[in-house]
């Protein structure tokens, strides 16, 4: 883990087919693609882990292919998030840090992804967050919520009281509220018109890049990761936003 503050910049995952001659080397074979993007980046989501949790040789593979300082952000299983809403976590969570619990040590903040239709409950919430600052004390939480009632003061104070970061979500698509939460900044770009697959401004990038330095210069740390990957915007967004990060320091 880092000492010092310090900016993540990374995509959403590196497992695209889509990226191939356009990002990976036509003699770059799929199951090199990892170790080719660790040359590239420092930190990747763990998209499919929302879809399905890896086996735990699996993710030791990953760790085994990049160098030590490299640190992966998995997602949460959808199990947890969409399917039980945050009820009953306590074996949605068992099953996801049985698999990563070895591995905690290359591991950046657990994103937990929320659908539009779950809206703040402070009782839930309160459990929830709970919970993990019980049994789950290690890591490190941000939570992506798409309603807005996550937003209220009452949602925002206790994640402030938790530590939990609240991610923020640019694009028109879904809710955007900048506040931090927490020493970890979380943020993920979607893509700024069309979902996925619109490219960011130069313009907007060095605005955000102008905006992390200021929040490590306050003792945060940020993860920012380009999840609009359709067309190869993701690695080019975030290897712009590195230059002026870069350039900045």
């Amino acid at each position: 883990m880092e000492q010092q503050p310090h900016i993540h910049i990374g995509t959403s995952g590196w497992s695209y087919k889509h990226w191939a001659k356009i990002f990976y080397p036509p003699e770059v074979k799929s199951k090199d693609y990892l170790s080719y993007y660790s040359t590239q980046f420092q930190v990747s989501e763990i998209n499919n882990s929302f879809y399905k949790i890896p086996k735990r040789e699996t993710v030791q593979k990953w760790v085994e292919s990049v160098p030590a300082h490299f640190l992966f952000c998995p997602k949460m299983s959808r199990y947890l998030s969409h399917l039980k809403k945050l009820n009953d976590p306590e074996e949605p969570l068992r099953r996801f840090f049985d698999v990563f619990d070895p591995f905690k040590d290359h591991l950046g903040p657990i994103l937990i992804q929320l659908p539009a239709v779950v809206r703040f409950k402070e009782e839930l919430v309160t459990a929830f967050f709970e919970l993990l600052k019980q049994k789950y004390s290690d890591y490190r939480f941000a939570i992506e919520v798409r309603h807005e009632s996550w937003f209220s003061g009452e949602s925002i104070q206790l994640m402030k009281d938790f530590g939990v970061t609240l991610a923020i979500a640019e694009s028109e698509a879904f809710p955007y509220h900048e506040e931090v939460t927490a020493k970890d900044i979380f943020v993920r770009f979607h893509g700024p018109k069309e979902l996925y697959s619109s490219s960011y401004s130069e313009a907007a990038i060095q605005g955000y890049a102008e905006k992390f330095v200021h929040w490590r210069s306050q003792g945060h740390n940020i993860w920012a990761f380009y999840n609009n990957d359709v067309n190869g915007h993701a690695f080019r967004n975030a290897a712009m936003l590195q230059r002026f990060v870069d350039a900045m320091t």
